[in-house]
């Protein structure tokens, strides 16, 4: 998993992302292919 400071760039990587909220911190998941992991916060 990455952590980034900017997750608009890793949501366009993949059209299966998206972006969930979770315990205030933001995540990219990908259920296709998990290696498009990110965080951020």
């Amino acid at each position: 998993m990455k952590v980034v400071s900017s997750l608009k760039t890793l949501k366009n990587r993949d059209k299966n992302c998206r972006l969930v909220r979770r315990r205030g911190r933001l995540f990219v998941i990908n259920k296709r292919n998990p290696r498009f992991k990110a965080r951020q916060g």
